[in-house]
Order: structure tokens, then sequence, then C-alpha cells
């Protein structure tokens, strides 16, 4: 069952999916049916999960539980995982990678590889300035406070 996503707690669960690449004005149309679809349908144990959804800069797609009352089952997360990972295949992005790096430097994000982030560190291209998105964040009060943060503010930090 989706709701609006102001309306769901803040201390319900998170997911963030950081897209390999910025999605294009008619995929997000498209990928806005798919997770309509999805999570209308999104049950765990035969109840309707309570959900919401948004997504970020064309490029985050966040998804959000109120479990407060039950924890999703290993089956609940299963079947997220699973549409995930079609979307994956449907639009040929990573999604479930949260080793690599989504920062943004002015009003452009950009998601690099770990190894070729540490490049950019190591060639000056990357400022103290920078902003890092923390997709490992667990709550959705979370997103608001800790999920766009200054690099300095990061494990990242310490590579400048």
């Amino acid at each position: 069952m989706i709701i609006d996503f102001n309306n769901i707690p803040d201390y319900s669960k998170i997911w963030i999916f950081p897209s390999s690449r910025k999605f294009y004005e008619k995929e997000i149309s498209e990928i806005h049916k798919s997770l309509e679809k999805f999570l209308t349908n999104w049950e765990d144990k035969n109840t309707p999960v309570t959900c919401a959804y948004s997504l970020k800069y064309d490029r985050f797609i966040i998804i959000t539980v109120d479990d407060a009352e039950n924890s999703l089952s290993i089956e609940a997360h299963n079947k997220l995982t699973d549409f995930i990972q079609s979307l994956e295949k449907q639009y040929e992005v990573i999604l479930l990678d949260k080793i690599n790096v989504c920062f943004k430097q002015g009003e452009f994000v950009q998601y690099k590889e770990l190894i070729e982030f540490k490049k950019l560190i190591k060639n000056k291209a990357v400022s103290t300035n920078a902003t890092i998105f923390n997709n490992l964040i667990t709550t959705k009060e979370e997103l608001e406070y800790d999920w766009e943060i200054n690099i300095m503010d990061s494990w990242l930090g310490k590579l400048l």
C-alpha cells in the first residue's frame, strides 16, 4: 500500500538505490509506473506493505517502509531485490552496488567506482566542498540529515 512519501513516519526503514547513470526523461515515467505497480502489490505474508517511494536527481530510487509493527520478512526483502534487479536489466544500469561513490560538485551528480574516485581525489579533481551521498542510511529521518553530506564529514574525507 503506497502512501505519500511525506506522510510515512521518520522511523521507517529506507533503501536507496543509486543508478550508475542518470535516467532519461522517458525512463523516469516508466520507472514511476513500475514502482507504483510493484509497491501497490507488494505484500509480506499476505499483508500489504505500507510504503512510499521517491526518485531524486533522476538517479536515486528511494523506497521506505513503515515496519514498526512487523519487520519485513526475508521473502518480502527478496521480492524487493528481485524487482530492483529487473529494473537493472531493463535499463542496463547498476542499482544494487553500495560500494561505488555518488557525489555532487555544483549541481551535477556523478557516480564513480571507488578506485576511479580515489584517482579523482589524487588528481585534486574533487574539492573539500563536494557533497557525498551516504546511500547506507537506514531510516527516513536520516535521509534529511545524513544522506547528502560534505565529503569531509564522510569516511572519504580522510582521502583528501
